[in-house]
């Protein structure tokens, strides 16, 4: 089985060719996932190979973190197919995590093919496989917003009011002291 590939990304249309070995295999993405690949010359994507009577078909994620999440919708939670699990994990996973412990039906509804029960069986599943609230906040997120995290929750400021605020920054390239400023400051302008 397929678990990750590296090499050339070709995006065309909706899929993401990746040129490995003089080899091209398809693979399905998310919208999020071909804007990122499109613009880069090598990359590396975890795989899910999904096969059923008819079709063998790759689905492939950044991050390892939003495989698994992608599987849990898949193999947890009846009705939500591959295409539907695939839309979901377009958002991110801090976010997807924030709308499973908050009960946002709204949040799920938002995606093709998930009405309002189908968001809520998603929820309740989801809830049951993710644990309480802090480790549900916490597990998926690196070990710089980690930091940024307890750094945060030192000066006072709760666990919901900084998983908000990280969900809303983006720490790619800030060492972790300018990340904690901008924290900061968003969290001043509330």
């Amino acid at each position: 089985m397929i678990s990750m590939l590296t090499g050339t990304p070709i995006v065309q249309g909706t899929e993401c060719v990746v040129l490995c070995g003089g080899v091209g295999y398809g693979v399905s993405v998310n919208e999020k996932t071909l804007q990122k690949v499109s613009a880069q010359k090598e990359i590396t994507l975890y795989i899910h190979t999904h096969v059923r009577e008819d079709e063998l078909k790759l689905y492939g994620f950044l991050t390892m973190q939003e495989r698994h999440f992608f599987e849990m919708l898949l193999n947890h939670v009846q009705g939500v197919g591959p295409r539907t699990a695939l839309a979901i994990t377009n958002s991110s996973v801090a976010e997807i995590s924030q709308a499973v412990e908050e009960g946002d039906v709204e949040f799920f509804t938002e995606f093709p093919r998930v009405g309002k029960k189908l968001a809520q069986k998603i929820i309740l599943e989801l809830r049951s496989k993710l644990g309480d609230a802090k480790d549900l906040e916490l597990s998926f997120i690196g070990t710089k917003q980690k930091d940024i995290h307890e750094a945060l929750s030192t000066l006072g400021y709760s666990d919901k009011e900084i998983a908000k605020t990280l969900r809303g920054l983006d720490t790619n390239g800030l060492t972790i002291e300018a990340a904690i400023k901008e924290s900061l400051k968003a969290l001043n302008t509330r």
